[in-house]
């Protein structure tokens, strides 16, 4: 008898479950609409390119969809989950053109690869940008990746914690970018300066 019982009470669970779903579904379904003039005006503020805004959306709605049943709001956490895709998006754009300078500081710092009056070119290039830096990324990306010093090896020379290196790093790198881009290297003149380096 407990056990038909058990049974029964597992069959009302999953029925329970399977018209929470629907619910859920329709609910969503109304809402989307409901909200798709503020998620545009997201999207427009952010600046995401179409191509990539729908993915954000998307992501945003299944994630929604997902936390359903522990969701107070479903507006207002929909809305700030876009939000915070878009934050996600761009900062994880600027870390690929980061690690694009990167590689090409390193590479421009490695054996020579191509004609002496073009190495000789990017070099001045390079000093020039790095010279407009303060003195502590000067210092810091010439003993990283002139002198191929480790991160660890850099804090102790220059007195950061070995843990923040990284991010400081980052940051000197993402200022020697911002210096080639207004040198005359648009995007595209960066990545051929890697490819070429």
């Amino acid at each position: 008898m407990d056990q038909v019982a058990s049974n029964e009470e597992e069959v009302d669970l999953q029925t329970m479950s399977a018209m929470d779903q629907a619910s859920a579904w329709e609910s969503l379904n109304k809402l989307v609409p409901k909200v798709q003039a503020k998620l545009e005006r997201i999207l427009c503020y952010y600046q995401i390119p179409p191509q990539d805004a729908e993915d954000l959306v998307q992501d945003s709605v299944l994630t929604l969809l997902y936390k359903w049943e522990k969701i107070h709001s479903a507006e207002a956490w929909l809305l700030a989950t876009l939000k915070r895709r878009c934050l996600m998006y761009w900062r994880s754009r600027r870390s690929r053109l980061t690690d694009a300078v990167d590689a090409a500081v390193l590479e421009l710092l490695a054996e020579p690869g191509e004609p002496e009056q073009a190495r000789s070119e990017l070099s001045h290039d390079l000093e020039r940008a790095l010279g407009c830096l303060p003195a502590r990324c000067q210092n810091l990306l010439r003993l990283r990746y002139g002198l191929g010093f480790k991160p660890a090896e850099v804090a102790d020379q220059l007195g950061y914690r070995a843990s923040s290196i990284r991010k400081v790093a980052s940051r000197c790198l993402a200022a020697l970018n911002r210096h080639l881009s207004a040198g005359g290297y648009d995007a595209k003149e960066r990545l051929e300066l890697t490819r070429r380096a």
